[in-house]
This record gives structure tokens, C-alpha cells and sequence, in this order.
């Protein structure tokens, strides 16, 4: 539930925060009429990330009824979370100073062109958050009893960003966003070499790859399964007891240079030079 909260409240606050901006902008330019086109959009995005959330889980609970199928068919999807993770965390790292700016400029263009292409435009910047939800949260939960509780995790998340953005918009409330990009983009690379980990041990249940039988360590008496610490190393980052050779060997090659490259201080731009003196008379 932690990491299905994590994933709700990263992703769900990316897209609160183009919503604010595109509003933003409108209220200030004296556009208010376009606003139901942006909250139109909105809507649009959330349907459709909404459905194809349920046809991940449909595709392999009743399209696909062999076992082996079905281990490919989650081994595949985590493969493309991580990498959807993976993009966008060093994307948002990149782009997050100028984001305002450049959604600023698209909203003009898109006012230029006429109203429906400010709703296009609302539906292609939230659908892409969406859509990465739904495919990290199904990534995330496979495996686990499910009983209703990360969804619930999943929607305070996204309830819990929607009202901090909201906060940020109507009042003086002010969060440092690198901070929180910076340490929740941690959490998430954790969370995601988990997901390659459960990927891997997809492929080595599909007979893909060999090594399923080939356990790295027995750790049950350190990782009691019934402790509440095991079952939030567990929950939060796949971290088991008694992992394949492969698996551990997957979450330490994904974990530790994605961190790495996560952590090293940013380039900063070379300063201008300076103008040259003006000729003397």
C-alpha cells in the first residue's frame, strides 16, 4: 500500500501541477471561458487511463488462461514500468524549472489554433501521467493479495497530490518541488528494481530464462514474513527472503547505477560570455 500511495502521489501530483499551470495562465490571460475545455480534457484523460488500467487486468485474468502466458504478460509489463519509471523520473530531474515556461508557450500555440486544441492539449498532458499510473500500478501490485487496499493507496495518493497542488494554487503554500522530486524519485527507482526483480522471476517462472530453483540466500529467519518490517521491505521494494540468484542480481544492477546517475549533482550551464566593450571614439 505504501508504494501503490508513492506511485499515486508522484504521478498525480506531475499532473496536478501542468492542470494548475494550464488554469493558471487561462485565469490570468482573461480566458476563463476556456477553462471547461482544459477540465474536459481532463476528464477525457482520466477515463482512458482508467480503462486501460482495467484491460491490463482483464488481458490476464480472462484473455490469457495459461499460466505461462500469463507470467510473460506480467514479466513484459514490469519491464515496461521500470522503463516508464526510469524515463520519467530523470525527465521530470531535466525539465522541471522550465516546465512552466514551455507549457505556457504550447497553451498559446494551442489558443491560436482554436478551443478544441486547448482540450487536446489538457488531455495529452495529463493522459501520459495517467497511463503511466495505471501500467506502474499494475507492475507494482502483481503478486500481491490485493483485497481493495493499494487502489485505496493508489487514490489517497492522487487525492493527496490534488490537494497539495490545489493548496499551492489558491494560497501562499509554497513546497520545495526539487526536494520532493529528488527523494520521492528515490523511493521510486527502489520501488522499480523490485519490479525488475518480479519481471525476471516472471521469465524464470515462463521457462524463459533458467535459474528459478537457484535461491541466492534463505534469509526467513531475519525476513519473518509475518513481521511488519518484512512485509513493508516486501511491499515497498520486493526485497524477500529467499530470492533467485538472478533476481538479486537484477535489483543491485538496476538499483545501483540508476541511483548513481539520479544522485550526481546536475550540470550547471556555462555562464554567457560577456559582451564585448563598445569601440572607443
Amino acid at each position: 500500500m505504501l508504494a501503490t500511495y508513492l506511485i499515486g502521489l508522484r504521478e498525480g501530483l506531475e499532473a496536478t501541477l501542468v492542470v494548475s499551470i494550464l488554469v493558471a495562465f487561462l485565469v490570468k490571460s482573461e480566458r476563463k471561458d476556456k477553462l471547461k475545455l482544459v477540465w474536459i480534457g481532463v476528464a477525457a484523460a482520466v477515463a482512458v487511463s482508467v480503462f486501460f488500467g482495467w484491460l491490463l487486468s482483464y488481458t490476464e485474468t480472462t484473455l490469457l488462461q495459461d499460466y505461462r502466458q500469463q507470467e510473460l504478460f506480467e514479466a513484459v509489463t514490469s519491464i515496461a514500468a521500470i522503463c516508464f519509471v526510469t524515463w520519467m523520473i530523470f525527465w521530470m530531474r531535466r525539465a522541471a524549472r522550465g516546465i512552466a515556461g514551455e507549457l505556457r508557450n504550447k497553451l498559446e500555440d494551442a489558443l491560436a489554433v482554436g478551443s478544441l486544441a486547448v482540450g487536446v492539449m489538457a488531455f495529452l498532458a495529463v493522459v501520459r501521467e495517467g497511463l503511466e499510473t495505471s501500467l506502474i500500478f499494475y507492475a507494482a501490485v502483481q503478486g500481491a493479495d490485493l483485497n481493495g487496499g493499494p487502489l485505496v493507496a493508489l487514490i489517497g495518493g492522487i487525492l493527496t497530490a490534488v490537494a497539495i497542488g490545489y493548496l499551492m494554487y489558491a494560497t501562499a503554500v509554497r513546497i520545495n518541488l526539487t526536494v520532493f522530486f529528488r527523494w520521492t524519485g528515490v523511493l521510486l527507482i527502489l520501488v522499480a528494481a523490485g519490479i525488475f526483480k518480479y519481471g525476471l522471476h516472471s521469465l524464470q517462472e515462463a521457462t524463459v530464462l533458467p535459474g528459478v530453483n537457484d535461491v541466492a540466500y534463505h534469509a526467513a529467519g531475519v525476513l519473518d514474513p509475518s513481521t511488519w518490517y518484512a512485509t513493508l521491505l516486501a511491499g515497498m521494494f520486493n526485497v524477500t527472503a529467499e530470492p533467485t540468484v538472478l533476481e538479486v542480481i537484477a535489483w543491485v544492477l538496476y538499483a545501483v547505477p540508476v541511483l548513481v546517475l539520479f544522485l550526481w549533482p546536475a550540470r550547471k550551464p556555462a555562464p554567457a560570455p560577456a559582451p564585448a566593450p563598445a569601440p572607443q571614439a
